[in-house]
């Protein structure tokens, strides 16, 4: 569920946290590392700027809020804006209302998006050759 080719892979041993189906949060999350959010969270969920960290959204989990990672796995509903560093794979249960800025982007069959997606630049030349 996490791999994709053979030299980019989602680590899926870096999930040290659990937001649980029963649990709610209203405000900012800060997170280090890998977050899976199974419940709901009212705020921004951001990642620690060490640039290694995993955020994974469940079918049954709903952000309210900005997202800011450096690699995400969607697979429920986000709505609000989401900066994604390096990695995104949205799931066929994904449904995003918001812009996504990404660098690279996954997008199974049955994920929707309600904005706009942009790429970020940062490694264009090094992905042309």
């Amino acid at each position: 569920m996490f791999r994709r080719k053979s030299d980019m892979a989602i680590d899926a041993s870096r999930l040290a946290g659990l937001l649980d189906a029963d649990t709610c949060v209203r405000g900012d999350v800060t997170f280090a590392g890998g977050l899976r959010i199974d419940g709901r969270v009212e705020g921004n969920v951001t990642g620690k700027s060490d640039g290694r960290d995993l955020l994974v959204l469940s079918e049954k989990g709903v952000i309210v809020g900005t997202v800011k990672v450096h690699d995400a796995v969607i697979n429920g509903r986000v709505e609000g804006d989401m900066e994604i560093g390096h990695f995104l794979e949205l799931q066929p249960g994904a449904h995003v209302t918001g812009n996504i800025t990404y660098r690279t982007l996954k997008l199974d069959c049955g994920a929707t998006v309600d904005g706009k997606l942009a790429r970020s630049g940062e490694d264009t030349a090094a992905d042309s050759g």
